[in-house]
């Protein structure tokens, strides 16, 4: 329709007023819009909707192909990946992703501390950075990786727990956890396929927070997470995260427009006087405070920084990690034979639910830490948090790619053999 006249009887009209005779005149019919399908489908939409409020449905998938559909919908810029079992199917899979367009870029770097100072070069450039690695890879790349929470590089790495110590092994054992303890990142361990989808999607937005601006490791166990299959629930693929605003965080990015800050910052605190001493202590003190500040996010998108099951028993199982499913196991079985038994699972690592735990435990007569390492990391971290650290039992610890049966869990809290 145009000014009242449909087009068609325009035409007429001036085909019958053309001396010339008839003339055949034709409007091409605009031609259909291609729907959009994949990542150009993909929306922007708030954190906490896609997070929290975004309608989930159901998938009984592996914990590598959990962390794959985190990262689909994380809009991330770049992800580097480099080879190690039992890392690898997940890097595989977050290729495939590239692939379809769900990642602006990726690549395979020449080694592990390649590949971690990449990931800083990419960070410090303002892009929302992935990497992933496990085991003596971590252990090779650790260099690098200990740097990022002082460059306030905000960026995530998934960690998939193996053996790292001879004789060589490739089985899970998490001992790897208790080297990036006190680095000044943010470190969360997963129970579960679910918890792999849901902390590595939350990472992104925890440590890109500005008053946190601090790489998230985000870590299961090997295998029993990884190459395992689980019930993991999961919003539209259509929906993604915010871009990383890197503009808006403690250290500015680094880009050919302004004043590189972040290196001019850096010669002083070199040199060998009481200036660079008082700098670098006091940036030491900002990076573990920016560490805590991270708890109100973590409890915000993932549900609290700790779940208590049972919160009244007298006996109390702290865990982390796969620990944790052999621990509800435990509880259930400990239910059954009368006895009044609960759990305290631990999201995050670093920083670490010190108070909640004090809280939890205050009232238990005894504490049990199960662990799948030898040193028993965890254990320690929870004897030097509860007061009357007499009550907490530092096991049953197994490692070199043991699994936990449950029996191990009941003997410790019964005192006896099962």
């Amino acid at each position: 329709m145009k000014d009242g006249v449909k087009v068609e009887e325009k035409l007429e009209q001036k085909t019958s007023k053309d001396k010339a005779g008839p003339q055949v005149v034709s409007e091409k019919a605009p031609a259909p819009q291609e729907e959009l399908k994949g990542a150009a489908a993909q929306r922007i939409v708030d954190p906490d909707y896609l997070i929290l409020e975004a309608p989930r449905k159901r998938e009984f998938i592996t914990g590598s192909e959990a962390a794959k559909e985190a990262i689909r919908r994380a809009n991330v810029d770049i992800a580097i990946a480099y080879p190690i079992t039992p890392q690898s199917e997940t890097m595989q899979q977050v290729g495939y992703l590239y692939a379809e367009g769900y990642i602006k870029d990726y690549y395979r770097a020449e080694e592990e501390i390649g590949v971690m100072g990449a990931i800083a070069g990419a960070s410090r450039a303002g892009v929302r950075s992935l990497t992933a690695t496990a085991g003596p890879g971590l252990m090779r790349g650790i260099e690098q990786i200990a740097s990022w929470p002082g460059g306030r590089l905000p960026s995530v790495l998934l960690i998939m727990c193996r053996v790292v110590n001879c004789p060589l092994a490739i089985q899970p054992d998490n001992v790897e956890l208790s080297y990036i303890l006190n680095c000044g990142g943010i470190v969360l361990h997963g129970e579960n396929q679910q918890d792999f989808y849901d902390y590595s999607l939350a990472a992104f937005m925890i440590g890109e927070k500005p008053e946190v601006t601090l790489p998230v490791a985000v870590a299961v166990d090997g295998f029993f997470v990884t190459h395992a299959r689980g019930w993991v629930s999961m919003p539209a693929e259509d929906i993604k995260l915010p871009p990383r605003n890197c503009y808006h965080e403690s250290v500015p990015m680094m880009d050919n427009e302004n004043p590189p800050i972040r290196i001019s910052r850096d010669a002083p605190i070199q040199k060998s006087n009481f200036i660079s001493y008082q700098m670098h202590a006091s940036w030491q003190q900002e990076v573990f405070a920016a560490q805590e500040r991270a708890k109100k996010w973590i409890n915000r998108w993932l549900g609290g920084i700790i779940e208590v099951v049972n919160p009244k028993a007298k006996t109390m199982i702290v865990a982390s990690g796969a620990a944790v499913s052999q621990s509800r196991e435990a509880v259930r079985q400990a239910e059954e034979m009368g006895l009044d038994v609960g759990l305290v699972k631990i999201k995050s690592l670093r920083p670490f639910p010190a108070q909640e735990l004090i809280e939890a435990t205050d009232h238990a007569d005894k504490i049990i830490v199960p662990e799948f390492n030898y040193v028993g990391w965890l254990a320690k971290e929870v004897k030097s948090t509860v007061g009357r650290n007499e009550r907490v039992f530092a096991g049953p610890r197994v490692f070199g790619g043991m699994s936990m049966p449950t029996e191990l869990i009941l003997e410790a809290i019964t005192g006896s053999n099962i």
